[in-house]
């Protein structure tokens, strides 16, 4: 391993460094990289900054103050600072105030309401109480060359034209 260090880059010697004294003994290689692509694309947006500072003075070269101003601009308006501790506790302590709904529910997972759900019925079928009114001309006229009863053939027909109803539940308007 320690060949593997002699051959990294300065700054990739120094991430890993700096992980090690914050006590990060194990991660992917790829760590290094990452936190060296963010650090690069920071410095470079920081002295991009520094540099239109130092143009808007009126300056032929960047100096510190530049840096600086470029660096808290991009503190200022990169990172935002959490509430302090006070304020989050007693945005706490209102919203702890509302109790929480009582279960009706019995054991186990309660379940929305049937007219909330995706899993009930989403079909219906009907079974028309009349004959169709065309298939029965069409087999007049067929009558002659056929020689099976009639009975037999308005079976035929109920069976391939059957379907069954079932009322769905209505849905309460919202």
């Amino acid at each position: 391993m320690a060949e593997k260090d002699e051959d990294l880059p300065r700054d990739a010697k120094i991430v890993k460094l700096l992980l090690k004294s914050m006590g990060v003994e194990d991660y992917e290689p790829r760590v290094i990289h990452k936190f060296l692509e963010l650090w690069y694309r920071y410095v470079v947006d920081v002295l991009t900054d520094a540099q239109v500072y130092s143009e808007h003075a009126n300056k032929s070269a960047i100096d510190c103050d530049d840096v600086k101003l470029a660096i808290q601009s991009k503190v200022n308006f990169s990172f935002s600072q959490p509430p302090p501790r006070e304020v989050l506790l007693e945005l706490a302590r209102n919203r702890n105030k509302i109790p929480l709904p009582k279960s009706i529910a019995g054991p186990g997972i309660p379940l929305p309401p049937d007219q909330d759900t995706l899993v009930g019925p989403n079909f219906q079928l009907a079974i028309p109480n009349k004959r169709p009114a065309q298939p029965l001309e069409e087999t007049e006229d067929e009558d002659a060359a056929d020689p099976k009863p009639p009975e037999e053939k308005t079976d035929m027909l109920q069976n391939a034209s059957q379907r069954v109803s079932f009322p769905l539940p209505k849905r309460p308007k919202t």
